[in-house]
């Protein structure tokens, strides 16, 4: 399915994200909660696009409507998942969060998102790494990502939550 021409991808990182596309990340983040994890705060927020290596939003017209935040290996970032796949890989490009506005779902955001990413990943030989919720279960983003080609590598339970984590 391709992606509505009234959409675009732009990438961004701390430097040239203004105030209004952080409250707007933030917002979307803290709406997809438990999907997502969530943040504590603006500066949380911050701290992770500070970490981050490549991230993209998804725009409709000029409203931010999806996001994507991406780790490479060597980030001091501190998340357990992180660290499974900083434990097993040399490199890599994680997937720490991605969010749909639910208005905008189902409409190839997700897919060119992807593709995007895949072709960013592509350019420096990196497999992607990621984890999804398999307690409480977030079975469109399992449908979603085994369509997209990422294998079940391992999983972990929490006190809280359990994970899959995938690589592709």
């Amino acid at each position: 399915k391709n992606m509505n021409t009234n959409y675009r991808l732009s990438s961004f990182n701390i430097s040239n994200c203004c105030q209004f596309e952080i409250d707007a990340i933030f917002k979307l983040n803290q709406q997809n909660t438990p999907e997502v994890g969530s943040l504590e705060s603006i500066e949380h927020l911050k701290r992770l696009i500070e970490l981050s290596a490549y991230n993209l939003l998804t725009l409709h017209d000029k409203a931010i409507v999806g996001f994507i935040i991406c780790m490479r290996e060597g980030s001091i970032y501190e998340s357990e998942n992180y660290k499974f796949f900083k434990q097993r890989l040399k490199k890599f490009l994680y997937v720490d969060r991605v969010a749909i506005d639910e208005n905008h779902r189902r409409s190839g955001l997700g897919i060119a998102i992807y593709k995007n990413i895949f072709a960013h990943a592509n350019n420096e030989n990196l497999p992607i790494a990621l984890e999804v919720n398999t307690q409480p279960i977030n079975q469109p983003s399992l449908n979603f990502h085994e369509k997209m080609g990422f294998v079940r590598i391992g999983r972990r339970d929490f006190d809280d939550h359990s994970v899959a984590y995938f690589l592709k």
